[in-house]
């Protein structure tokens, strides 16, 4: 019987986005001084006020002020009328040093056996249903958000729009889990104020119909994933009549709100810890990330055509506690001999996995907003202010538990047992 599956993506103008990317510039900007670095900051933004709390331990820091307002700058929070500017909100900073208790956890004269920093289960999942093994309601969602911000950024048309915005799509699939169409497309954005209500919603609904979906079916969609697009496909715009006041002067946004957004649209699970801010002795980050690279390999290797791994940590213990895997029926492997081999293939222990993934670059910020996962692994210059106020310039290598360079190795693995 076929069913409904829906995902939603969030825009970088959403207050909880706004966090997220605030603690993780702030998280790149120490790492890029101090790569040893202990760093958890959460961010509170709401009407003209921002909040910076958490904990750090490092030899350096930052002017995390400025580098809220330069966040704010590059979202496109400048104009008084959106209640929330980045060159007049308020910034209360009250972060403080970690705890002594939690770095002696981790600490280990053997580097390659210190602990991980927390307790802490993780999930890495992979689907054979995109080309980058992500789940395709989540892949649209991002897509039509970053199209919108694109065209906003643009200046050219739409040009009532603001940063805030959402957007949700629900596909309908096969019995054999295969998507056959786009059920519903539901998309909210911010706007500037229109002479009346309704004329207002009618120009967002025809300019999304009109202008953004054949922006995104023709800039990003293959054509495989536009022939699910038909007449069929309902449209729901703005379902409210109007969002004008929106950002942080509408909501509160707090780090770490949008953790289903941040990975795999709700395929799969999640461990529920959230990612930004953190530094890679979290391992709900680090541990997560690193399932993720483990569940692509997977998948892209013919294992399965759908994966989902557990990894659970116990503070201050470097080995992994346990390992589950879900091949859903879509392997001739059982998953007690997956998990197994996982262990055979990939060294889980924190220090390794931040060698492997490389976790100690200044490589956060990119991650912060459209998803942690599924993205493309690529080497870019970032540049970065000390606490003097001097720039410093590095090559940093973005998403790199993306990488399929494990192929071989899972593949000569798995054919001692005769699967290959």
């Amino acid at each position: 019987m076929s069913y409904l599956f829906t995902s939603e993506s969030v825009s970088e103008g959403h207050p909880d986005k706004i966090s997220d990317q605030i603690s993780d510039s702030i998280l790149d900007h120490f790492l890029a001084s101090d790569p040893d670095a202990k760093v958890a900051i959460e961010t509170l933004v709401t009407t003209g006020q921002i909040i910076l709390s958490g904990e750090v331990n490092s030899i350096t820091w930052v002017n995390v002020k400025k580098i809220a307002r330069n966040i704010l700058r590059k979202i496109g929070y400048t104009k008084n009328e959106y209640r929330f500017n980045a060159d007049s909100c308020g910034i209360l900073s009250s972060i403080q040093e970690q705890s002594v208790d939690l770095l002696e956890g981790i600490k280990n004269s053997n580097k390659k056996n210190k602990g991980a920093g927390d307790q802490c289960i993780v999930f890495g999942y992979a689907v054979k249903e995109t080309e980058n093994y992500m789940p395709l309601t989540l892949e649209i969602s991002h897509h039509i958000l970053k199209e919108l911000s694109y065209i906003r950024n643009e200046g050219e048309k739409m040009t009532y729009l603001r940063p805030d915005a959402k957007s949700q799509v629900t596909l309908e699939y096969s019995e054999n889990h295969v998507p056959v169409h786009v059920n519903t497309i539901v998309i909210s954005t911010q706007h500037d104020e229109f002479d009346t209500k309704e004329k207002m919603h009618k120009r967002i609904v025809q300019d999304i119909i009109n202008i953004l979906i054949p922006r995104v079916k023709n800039n990003i969609l293959s054509k495989n994933v536009k022939k699910l697009f038909t007449d069929k496909t309902k449209y729901y715009i703005n379902s409210t009549g109007k969002f004008v006041i929106g950002g942080p002067h509408g909501d509160t946004g707090l780090t770490g709100r949008k953790i289903i957004v941040d990975t795999y649209g709700g395929r799969g699970s999640h461990g529920g810890g959230a990612f930004s801010g953190k530094d890679s002795s979290k391992m709900d980050r680090s541990g997560a990330y690193a399932a993720r690279h483990i569940a692509k390999n997977l998948v892209a290797a013919g294992i399965s055509d759908e994966i989902l791994i557990q990894i659970s940590y116990a503070a201050g213990i470097a080995e992994p506690i346990g390992i589950f895997v879900n091949n859903y029926g879509k392997s001739i492997i059982d998953n007690k001999c997956i998990a197994l081999n996982i262990k055979k293939i990939f060294d889980l222990r924190p220090y390794a996995i931040e060698k492997r993934l490389k976790l100690r670059q200044p490589m956060y910020e990119e991650t912060s907003v459209y998803g942690h996962m599924g993205k493309t692994t690529k080497k870019v210059y970032k540049y970065f202010l000390d606490a003097l106020g001097n720039i410093i310039k590095k090559e940093v290598e973005l998403f790199t538990w993306e990488k399929l360079d494990y192929l071989s190795d899972i593949k000569e693995i798995f054919s001692k047992n005769r699967y290959f």
